[in-house]
């Protein structure tokens, strides 16, 4: 068999601290039947003053080393939009606090497609042999860039930490990743965007240049389009048939995108996994904290063909399948 990329560890961490709807309906002018009626959520986990990025970020991948039973990896890929510094890199950091030594290490920066960018960045280490174990960390502070007092933004958004371990094997073994897709468009990169902080414009213009804008109904009508079209162009690498699908994991930004998604592929609503009514849209956590939950939740289980998927800013889209390894723990 050819040399593949095994999934065979999977961790997840999330702040302590809760906000409900309840919680922003006393601060701004919203409700929880508002919120709930258009995207799904219900509360969210949000950092306190004294936690960043990192430190999620090492939770998780400490759980996924555990799961995974290895204390070694050759490489860390960290995918965030909300690094702990703009310079350096946070995944050096994560990788020497995890006692992990002297391993290659770097951020993927591809917001709500961050850790589907990580899992093919991480994947080519393993297939081009420079690695033969990587783990691959989706963890963000989002609510740090995001506006508290936005009626379109600040109900939408929470922070956590997903991590996988991806290890070299072969093709017959449960757990490989088979098939990948990547998009991107920059023509729509002003569709989410923080327009302030960066080399092309390094201070504000006007209050609240320093958050994430987001201009939600193209960003519905692109996430459902590109999502689909690249869930469709691996489904066609793989030659699975999509009603052979056991678990669509979708980005968790909204459940009526999950939704629509999943009817276009046409697979029943029951098989889009859902877990944004507690935790909001984490960004590039998304994914891996939808599969660490669905693993706990028994939703998950050997062998079983799971289809991930997510459009995020830049525009940048992905989709990737696997089969569901046989874990010990999560």
């Amino acid at each position: 068999m050819g040399r593949a990329t095994i999934l065979t560890g999977l961790g997840a961490a999330v702040p302590e601290s809760v906000l409900t709807n309840e919680m922003l309906a006393a601060r701004m002018d919203t409700s929880d039947e508002w919120i709930v009626s258009r995207t799904g959520i219900r509360e969210r986990r949000v950092v306190t003053p004294d936690i960043a990025t990192g430190d999620l970020a090492v939770q998780a991948g400490a759980h996924a080393l555990k799961s995974a039973e290895v204390d070694a990896v050759d490489a860390v890929v960290l995918a965030t939009t909300t690094p702990d510094h703009r310079c350096p890199a946070t995944a050096p950091s994560v990788a020497a606090r995890l006692g992990l030594g002297r391993v290659a290490a770097y951020d993927v920066g591809a917001v709500c497609s961050g850790f589907l960018y990580g899992l093919a960045s991480g994947s080519g280490l393993v297939s081009a042999g420079i690695a033969d174990r990587v783990l691959v960390i989706g963890a963000e502070a989002f609510t740090t860039i995001i506006d508290p007092g936005d009626r379109t933004t600040a109900p939408i958004f929470g922070d956590g930490a997903g991590a996988v371990v991806l290890e070299a094997g072969d093709e017959a073994r449960r757990g490989a990743l088979v098939a990948f897709d990547l998009g991107s468009d920059g023509d729509l990169a002003d569709l989410i965007m923080i327009p302030a902080g960066g080399s092309r414009r390094r201070v504000a213009r006007a209050p609240g240049d320093e958050f994430m804008k987001m201009q939600g109904r193209p960003v519905f009508m692109n996430a459902v389009t590109r999502m689909v079209e690249s869930s469709r162009n691996v489904l066609e690498k793989t030659g699975w048939p999509p009603e052979s699908v056991d678990l669509l994991v979708g980005h968790q930004a909204n459940v009526r995108i999950l939704y629509a998604v999943a009817d276009q592929l046409g697979l029943p609503h029951e098989k889009a996994f859902v877990n944004l009514d507690r935790y909001g849209n984490t960004a590039a956590a998304s994914i891996p904290l939808a599969l660490a939950d669905a693993a706990q939740r028994g939703r998950l289980c050997a062998g079983d063909r799971v289809l991930l998927t997510a459009f995020g800013g830049g525009a940048t889209w992905g989709a990737v399948a696997l089969e569901w390894p046989r874990l010990t723990s999560y």
